[in-house]
């Protein structure tokens, strides 16, 4: 008999209430379970043939008592109370089940230290709770309880916020000696601590210590730096950080531009400077540098005449005439950076999937323009659009030395049913997998993965208006992704008239300082592309236009 009609059969022989118990609920007085809920009801019961005349039987009692027998352990008992107290903030109360727990000599683990400690740095915490996560942590290492990152960063907390950076870069110094590798959310808060101190010096050997773990700082970080030592006059500390952020940051959020054109507001901004300097060496900085700074100091003396500009198409600042380099990305960090991708992609997709499409792109590629389909189609569409995706393609096509036409890169649902089943958009996608100039990615997959490994293993451009802000582009770092995107990307307006193309511009978007020391710091722009960027544009009186 198939098992089917054998489970049936044996329903049939079962008394009436214990089928009834089964297809549509027990009800328990005490614990009120209603429902329909087979897997719940069945998962308890074992099935046997009909011909032993025997009927199911469900967990016996011994087991259930030795279920909560378990479940009202001491250990587990504390563990779902101090759970609570972290669930609704209840300092006071995990305190007290602590105090208890140690009297009734009941064993606590990493875990439950952590939800005290992090319990000790809520904001509902007094001074007096938050000096007893000191005693607690003794206590734990008394016990012999390895701390974790978690739980060096709440006691850094916690100093920071009574006012002892020394005590919080004391934690991270311990641990970093105990294999524990720091991360930012580490430093934040001792860096800021001594830097609201005005305590420089601590603040410099932190941000050292900082580099040589080699965590990186972030704008708030270099933010608060900047401002300590600009507030304290300290020219050279402020030359150097600025390198930092044009290095780290490439451009500056609005109210870190205001911090900087306050430095170059001050008085004492005037009084650094070489009157005469070494032009050989600034050159040989220039070109040792790749463009776009020399890094031998600040060039002239006097005051300094800021204001905002934009640059015009070839990168000539509309302020000072001051032309912004392209700086050149090295060809070998390509490389690595395609390979590191592949290596990735390979980690989040179906491996077997994107070793295909490689396979598939060395035998079609390469190509002069990679188009993200989806984002493409869809642009300033209330639905996906097979003709603005065409105009694009073609667009790109005239636009190619070699007429070849661009990849198109689409989900593989994009290519059937929906528009895609309308006559003309099959024989449009026909007439691109014809030419080798459509890949549809699989079930499953994402697209963006794809086409940004073509346009970076091509060496060519993408069209997409995608800001890459997620979580997927976030694991592609901050330092070679960036240069990457602003050389590559190109993005779409679309009016009455059409899409328009807004290629890459010929200079580079970064923090930029020239032979004759003037600088130029590019701001954050919005989304909206046809807004001109605003830079700030900063160069001694003497040499303003």
């Amino acid at each position: 008999m198939p098992p089917a009609l054998s489970l049936c059969s044996s329903l049939i022989r079962w008394p009436p209430s214990l089928l009834f118990a089964v297809t549509h609920g027990a009800r328990r007085s005490n614990h009120h379970i209603y429902g329909p809920s087979l897997r719940h009801n069945f998962k308890h019961l074992s099935f046997r043939s009909p011909s032993t005349n025997s009927f199911p039987l469900c967990t016996t009692s011994a087991d259930k008592r030795s279920k909560k027998a378990r479940r009202e352990t001491p250990e587990n008992l504390l563990r779902h109370q101090l759970d609570l107290c972290s669930k609704h903030g209840d300092v006071s109360e995990a305190l007290r089940l602590y105090d208890s727990a140690r009297a009734g000599s009941i064993p606590l683990s990493l875990h439950l230290y952590n939800v005290l400690l992090y319990l000790c740095s809520h904001p509902s915490a007094t001074p007096s709770d938050a000096d007893r996560a000191l005693d607690i942590f003794r206590q734990m290492s008394i016990d012999g309880i390895t701390p974790n990152e978690a739980t060096f960063t709440t006691l850094i907390r916690l100093a920071a916020a009574r006012g002892d950076p020394d005590l919080a870069f004391q934690f991270i110094k311990t641990m970093s000696a105990a294999g524990i590798t720091p991360r930012l959310r580490s430093y934040g808060p001792a860096l800021f601590g001594f830097c609201n101190k005005g305590d420089v010096e601590k603040a410099h050997k932190l941000e050292f210590h900082m580099v040589e773990a080699e965590v990186a700082a972030e704008e708030l970080e270099l933010a608060a730096l900047f401002r300590l030592n600009s507030e304290l006059g300290r020219g050279e500390d402020v030359y150097r950080l600025l390198h930092r952020m044009r290095a780290e940051l490439r451009n500056v959020s609005e109210t870190t531009a205001e911090l900087i054109e306050g430095w170059f507001h001050a008085e004492p901004a005037a009084r650094f400077g070489f009157q005469e300097w070494d032009v050989d060496k600034v050159n040989e900085g220039l070109v040792k540098g790749g463009g776009g700074w020399h890094g031998q100091g600040w060039l002239g003396k006097g005051p300094w005449s800021v204001g905002r500009s934009e640059m015009d198409k070839e990168g000539v600042c509309r302020r000072c005439g001051d032309r912004m380099i392209c700086i050149d990305i090295d060809p070998v960090e390509t490389e690595v950076f395609a390979r590191s991708l592949a290596q990735l992609a390979s980690k989040k997709e179906v491996k077997a999937d994107f070793a295909g499409f490689q396979a598939w792109l060395d035998r079609y590629g390469p190509f002069d323009a990679v188009i993200d389909g989806a984002n493409v189609g869809l642009n300033n569409q209330h639905k996906f659009s097979f003709s603005q995706l065409n105009y694009i393609v073609n667009g790109l096509r005239q636009m190619s030395s070699s007429e070849k036409l661009p990849l198109v890169v689409l989900h593989c649902s994009r290519v059937r049913g929906g528009p895609a089943d309308n006559p003309n958009n099959k024989r449009l996608l026909e007439s691109w997998r014809r030419a080798g100039a459509l890949y549809a990615t699989p079930p499953g997959s994402n697209d963006d993965w794809y086409w940004l490994y073509a346009a970076v293993n091509c060496k060519c451009l993408v069209v997409t208006n995608d800001e890459m802000r997620d979580h997927l582009f976030a694991l592609l770092g901050k330092s070679f992704f960036p240069r990457w995107k602003e050389k590559h990307q190109v993005r779409l307006t679309v009016s009455r008239n059409g899409p328009t193309f807004h290629l890459p511009p010929p200079y580079s978007i970064v923090i930029q300082e020239s032979e004759r020391g003037s600088w130029h710091i590019p701001i954050v722009a919005g989304d909206d592309i046809e807004i001109p960027r605003q830079w700030v544009c900063v160069n001694r009186d003497t040499m303003a236009v």
